[in-house]
């Protein structure tokens, strides 16, 4: 699991649990033998993933808690409620060293504030600001309840004090760039939700990016037919390419795509590959959802072949 992580990057996260949560959804498709307690376990035990953003929310190795040191700083300049959440954040830390790791309701700073999908308690706002800036990781989860502790208390020094490989802005998005062409397998230079997350990140420096990945040959790009526009992988990935060439006849797996699958980041790029048009309709109103609220592709072979949509059913005793 952490050989696979490491490659694609980051797994990005969703809490809604129809049939398990997206990062559990993809981790089931591509590791075998994957339990949920396995993540639990690398995620708060072994402390070797964190959830944090990059894609999105997303959990990642903890390793890259350096590439990130940006937008903790952002986060530590401003952000909504800036000025009641200070006021409490050392009373928290206080707290935390005295109780250990704490959820919203430990909490008693009951205050109303405004929030960025709706108006919060303060002491939830604080919380998750604080985990924003860094000063806290996320300890454990109860179901959908996150508990946290100080990120001293989670991770080592050598983590917490790595410098920003990337200070400048450009080599940021360009390290990001190529960590997205990675995480997705083959992209293409057009706007997209696989950027997603990457803030001020522009078409012209987008394309500046791509030509100096290629000449310095971190990326090639590939001819696909039918398709147009050139698309690119990873270099290191065309060891895989040609290995798929060579070995034509493969057994087929049968595996149901998350809906925040890495693969399924470009839907575009998607539709243009393999003909199939996914749109995710979990935001969509009822009336005018095509297909269902948690549907999800079947990826067979080489072809998405259909989509599904799975229900939890309760038995019911006699």
């Amino acid at each position: 699991m952490l050989d696979f992580i490491n490659q694609v990057g980051c797994v990005q996260f969703d809490p809604i649990d129809i049939c398990g949560k997206n990062a559990e959804l993809v981790l089931q498709s591509c590791i075998i033998g994957f339990t949920k307690q396995m993540l639990y376990e690398l995620l708060y035990d072994d402390r070797k993933l964190i959830d944090y953003f990059d894609k999105n929310l997303a959990i990642m190795g903890a390793n890259d808690w350096k590439y990130f040191s940006r937008l903790r700083k952002a986060h530590s300049n401003g952000g909504r409620s800036y000025g009641e959440v200070n006021t409490v954040c050392d009373k928290i830390k206080d707290i935390i060293r005295e109780r250990g790791s704490v959820c919203s309701a430990d909490l008693d700073f009951n205050e109303t504030v405004s929030w960025y999908w709706s108006n919060t308690k303060l002491s939830r706002a604080a919380l998750e600001t604080m985990y924003f800036r860094g000063d806290l990781v996320v300890h454990h989860k109860k179901g959908t309840i996150k508990y946290y502790d100080l990120a001293e208390n989670c991770l080592s020094d050598s983590i917490l004090n790595e410098p920003d490989p990337h200070p400048e802005s450009y080599d940021y998005h360009k390290w990001q760039v190529l960590r997205r062409i990675g995480a997705v397998g083959i992209l293409w230079n057009k706007a997209s939700d696989a950027w997603l997350n990457i803030y001020s990140l522009k078409s012209p420096e987008r394309t500046k990016i791509f030509n100096e990945l290629l000449t310095e040959n971190k990326i090639i790009d590939l001819n696909v037919e039918g398709i147009k526009e050139a698309l690119y992988c990873k270099s290191e990935d065309i060891e895989l390419i040609n290995y798929i060439q060579q070995n034509p006849i493969l057994k087929h797996r049968c595996e149901f795509l998350a809906p925040l699958d890495n693969m399924l980041w470009d839907r575009k790029l998607i539709k243009a590959i393999f003909g199939f048009d996914y749109k995710w309709e979990i935001y969509t109103p009822a009336a005018q959802r095509k297909y269902g609220y948690y549907v999800t592709p079947i990826l067979y072979g080489d072809n998405i072949i259909g989509r599904i949509e799975a229900e939890t059913t309760v038995k019911k005793s006699s």
